[in-house]
């Protein structure tokens, strides 16, 4: 568990979400009522749903023709799949995780004002520093604990049984890792089981998100932002010839 928790507290942009959780407590403190601590659980449901959201339509964009937005979703994300194990891949980056939350603020202060809910701001900061925020630093500890090779309590292995299946099987599938959060794969139409992918084959190039592995754009973004984020020269040639093999099978 120490190593856990260490192993979460070393990341960058889980300090910051720390940070601002901090921020919201202090804020819903400060200007308590009973309808701040109602609207909690919203900022639950909303984060859960944003984050399917992002992790489908922004994570798992195309990749882009240009090299330089291409690093940038390696680095948020593609890297993730090609390693799924580097533990400074596990983590959302900094740089988005905080940018996002103060927008996800900015948002829903607008639309509690546009409501006429009073006190909006601190209503805002209610649902996105405290509901949102603590349960983006769930998803960050259950998805963590998915990769690693720990002792897990029951719901930790759901969590990591779901998620395999995302990045072993299809990864076009279960975006969700959040327990709960098979609700909105459901409602998308992605929710996959165990049971029912394995009758199928692999998706075509599964950990290079159906890239083919001499992809230029791939094999510059490894080279350089893969060694910077600690993954060693081995893996990273062992992962080269690992997709070389590969076979191009489509899930059915």
């Amino acid at each position: 568990m120490r190593k856990r928790i260490r192993l979460l507290l070393s990341h960058h942009g889980v300090i910051a979400m720390l940070v601002l959780l901090g921020i919201g407590i202090g804020i819903v403190a400060t200007h308590f009522t009973w309808t701040l601590l109602a609207v909690i659980p919203f900022g639950v449901a909303a984060q859960i749903t944003n984050e399917y959201l992002i992790h489908r339509f922004v994570f798992h964009l195309p990749p882009p023709r240009s090299q330089f937005w291409f690093d940038v979703l390696y680095e948020a994300h593609y890297g993730h799949h090609d390693f799924p194990s580097a533990e400074r891949l596990l983590f959302v980056p900094v740089w988005f995780a905080v940018p996002m939350a103060f927008i996800n603020l900015g948002v829903f202060w607008g639309i509690m004002a546009l409501l006429g809910v009073p006190s909006p701001f601190v209503h805002a900061a209610a649902l996105v520093l405290v509901g949102g925020v603590a349960t983006f630093i769930a998803y960050e500890w259950f998805h963590m604990v998915s990769h690693l090779p720990v002792k897990r309590s029951w719901i930790e292995q759901k969590a990591a049984t779901s998620h395999a299946q995302h990045h072993f099987r299809d990864f076009t599938k279960n975006y969700h890792v959040t327990p709960g959060g098979e609700v909105v794969d459901h409602m998308f139409g992605t929710a996959v089981s165990a049971d029912e992918l394995r009758e199928k084959s692999r998706a075509e190039f599964m950990t290079t998100l159906g890239l083919r592995p001499d992809d230029p754009r791939l094999l510059s973004a490894r080279s350089r932002i893969a060694r910077r984020m600690g993954v060693g020269a081995e893996a990273i040639a062992r992962q080269s010839r690992v997709a070389e093999r590969m076979e191009p099978k489509r899930v059915a």
